[in-house]
């Protein structure tokens, strides 16, 4: 990763105003279980020999088409997940003020969420999904239970915070963070609502971020209602929309754009115009790209081959860039952010504060 000097300058100048920033981030709410499948267990060493890569897992998986197969998964950790809890913890991190409405356990807060639930004032609606992350070099896979998430609608959340104080929420924060679309079912009306219930009372404009979070499994239809959907948060302030490599690819194949052009940039550009919207920013595992009324801006690397942890990486590269440019970074200088929480996160298993992005970018 290159970083010009008068980037570096412009990411530190910026500190002493983080601590004025405050954010919102909702509405979902995971239990990580972050394991690893064992391949081979060597008791006399006491030493367990993980599956390396996806590729190898699926490898083990299919061997065991017609028979079975039984799989140890090692356990690392159980942390507190969902795209919104590790945003708005990233964010709470770097020096923000941070509310958080989501599920977090019902009637009373679970135990995981406890300390993230009073740092943030937290809302709880219902009770937590399940994740366990299978982690691998090469990737992950998040196998997930939610039914609870089907209780995150309009009018539990109307129910438990009441329309005026919703509204003095999002007037207190710099930007309205809202993921994991894919996993709530109900989040198209949420969003629908919002724009016709709560936004227009707001007294001022807001940065709005939006990740949809794998929305592999959800109907082209449902897919495409949710992006059309986005422009119209636009009167209301600026919207951005974080895509992962894979996302990038299948919203770009349903919005009729040329999946097969290399160039990132140009591919969140024809993206950003096509949804109407401020900014669309893409994050593959080596890189950034970012399209926005400033025009396209990409940043290579920090890559880390050995990560410590992958599950919150991406959430983690959303905190940063969408902080950055609630600091008034330049573009350029937010994918420098964004890919500095993200690197100094999944090196070191915790979230960086924003010293450690200084540290982190002056290192390169």
């Amino acid at each position: 990763m290159i970083i010009d000097a008068s980037i570096k300058e412009e990411i530190a100048k910026a500190k002493k105003n983080i601590n004025e920033l405050s954010a919102f981030v909702g509405f979902d709410g995971f239990i990580d279980k972050i394991v690893s499948p064992v391949d081979k267990v060597d008791y006399e060493n006491n030493l367990k020999h993980l599956i390396p890569s996806i590729t190898d897992f699926a490898k083990r998986i299919g061997s065991a088409a017609g028979k079975s197969a039984n799989i140890e998964l090692s356990e690392k950790l159980d942390k507190l997940g969902g795209n919104g809890p590790i945003m708005a913890n990233a964010q709470l991190s770097l020096g923000l003020g941070v509310r958080y409405v989501g599920a977090l356990g019902s009637p009373d807060i679970h135990p995981l969420f406890k300390d993230f639930s009073e740092a943030t004032q937290a809302i709880s609606l219902t009770n937590p999904g399940v994740t366990h992350a299978l982690e691998f070099e090469d990737g992950k896979i998040m196998l997930g239970t939610m039914k609870s998430l089907e209780d995150v609608n309009f009018d539990t959340i109307i129910n438990s915070i009441g329309e005026a104080e919703l509204v003095n929420i999002f007037n207190q924060a710099d930007s309205i963070s809202i993921v994991n679309w894919t996993m709530l079912t109900n989040l198209t009306d949420v969003l629908t609502q919002l724009t016709e219930t709560i936004l227009p009372k707001l007294s001022e404009k807001k940065y709005f971020f939006f990740d949809l979070a794998d929305p592999e499994k959800r109907t082209d239809k449902d897919i495409l209602e949710v992006l059309n959907l986005l422009k119209d948060f636009e009167p209301f302030g600026k919207v951005v929309l974080g895509l992962n490599l894979r996302e990038s690819s299948q919203v770009a194949e349903l919005l009729k754009i040329d999946t097969q052009e290399e160039d990132l940039s140009l591919r969140a550009k024809a993206i950003k115009d096509a949804l109407s919207i401020n900014s669309v920013v893409i994050h593959p595992v080596e890189s950034a790209h970012c399209a926005s009324d400033e025009g396209t801006f990409n940043l290579v690397g920090p890559y880390c081959a050995k990560p410590k942890i992958t599950t919150g990486g991406g959430d983690h590269f959303n905190a940063g860039f969408i902080t950055a440019k609630l600091l008034g970074l330049s573009d350029l200088a937010s994918l420098a952010v964004a890919v500095s929480t993200s690197g100094f996160y999944v090196r070191n298993a915790q979230s960086p504060t924003y010293q450690d992005i200084i540290n982190f970018v002056n290192s390169y």
